[in-house]
C-alpha cells in the first residue's frame, strides 16, 4: 500500500513472521495513522513541488484471515499544477497478506488513488493490482495499472517494480534500503511515454521514539529533467534531496 515513509517499520514486523505476531493479536484490528513530511515523495517524485504535506490514514486488519482494508490521505500540489483542482489525495486499498512458508510472505490486493475533482483529461485517478513477496527484512513488489497512470494519455497495464530491504541495526533503527523503477506505456500526441519511466531508489533510517515515529530519508531518481519539471517554477521534481516524517499510530 502507499502509505508514509514511516510505515517501512510496520512492513519490517509483519514480514519478519506474520504467524507469530498474530498470536497476540485480536482477531481485528483498527488503527489511525497521522503525520507531516517535509517533502511527499511518491515512487521518487514530489507531488508537493518539494514542499511539506499533513498526511493521514486508517487501517482493518482481520488477522485470523489476513484481509485487510484501509485509506491513507496526504495534501498535494501536482494536480493543480497540471492545471486540474483539487490538492487532495485519498487512496483506498484491499488486500490479504500471510505467511507460505515460516520465512516467506505474501501480500496481494488492490490499490486505487483518488484525486477529488481533479478536472484532469484523462483522470489523474488510478487503479493498481499489486502483488508483494518477503522474506525475512527484505521484498519484492510489484504494481499493474489497470486505468491510465496517474493522467498519462493511453496509459493503462504501466507498472512498477519495487524490491528493498527493512533491517534492524540496533537501538531500535531500522535501515531503510528501497529501488523502484516505473514503466509508463503509451504515447501523447505522437510522443511516446517511455520518456516518463525512470528508476528511483531511497536510503533512510526509521526510529519509533513512544510519543512519534521519526524517519530520515535520502530519495532520488534518474528521471528526465524536463518531463518532471515543475510548470510553476521548473524545478526538477525527482531530485535528490533529504525527506524527513514524523508520524503517528495510534
Amino acid at each position: 500500500m502507499k502509505k508514509l515513509i514511516v510505515v517501512a517499520a510496520i512492513t519490517a514486523a509483519f514480514t519478519t513472521s506474520i504467524a507469530h505476531a498474530q498470536e497476540h493479536k485480536s482477531d481485528s484490528e483498527v488503527s489511525f495513522n497521522a503525520g507531516v513530511t517535509s517533502d511527499y515523495r511518491f515512487r521518487g517524485i514530489s507531488q508537493t513541488r518539494l514542499e511539506p504535506a499533513l498526511q493521514g490514514g486508517a487501517d482493518y486488519v482481520h488477522n485470523p484471515s489476513g484481509f485487510y482494508a484501509g485509506t491513507w490521505l496526504s495534501t498535494i500540489k501536482f494536480v493543480k499544477d497540471a492545471g486540474g483542482s483539487g490538492s487532495v489525495e485519498i487512496d483506498v486499498y484491499g488486500g490479504k497478506r500471510g505467511a507460505i512458508t515460516e520465512d516467506v510472505s505474501y501480500d496481494v490486493g488492490v490499490l486505487t488513488y483518488v484525486y477529488p475533482s481533479n478536472d484532469l483529461n484523462p483522470s489523474a485517478n488510478t487503479t493498481e493490482l499489486y502483488a508483494q513477496l518477503g522474506y525475512g527484512p527484505a521484498y519484492i513488489k510489484y504494481s499493474y495499472s489497470v486505468t491510465d497512470l496517474f493522467g498519462y494519455i493511453d496509459s493503462e497495464g504501466s507498472g512498477y517494480l519495487d524490491a528493498g530491504m527493512n533491517l534492524e541495526v540496533g537501538k531500535g533503527f531500522i535501515l531503510n534500503l528501497h529501488a523502484g523503477h516505473q514503466t509508463v506505456k503509451g504515447s501523447s500526441g505522437g510522443v511516446n511515454n517511455d520518456r516518463f519511466s525512470y528508476t528511483d531508489w531511497k536510503i533512510g533510517v526509521t526510529k519509533d521514539f513512544g510519543i512519534a515515529t521519526g524517519a530520515l530519508a535520502v530519495i532520488g531518481t534518474n528521471a528526465d529533467k524536463d518531463a518532471y519539471a515543475s510548470p510553476v517554477n521548473a524545478k526538477f521534481m525527482g531530485k535528490t534531496a533529504l525527506v524527513l516524517t514524523v508520524s503517528k499510530t495510534f
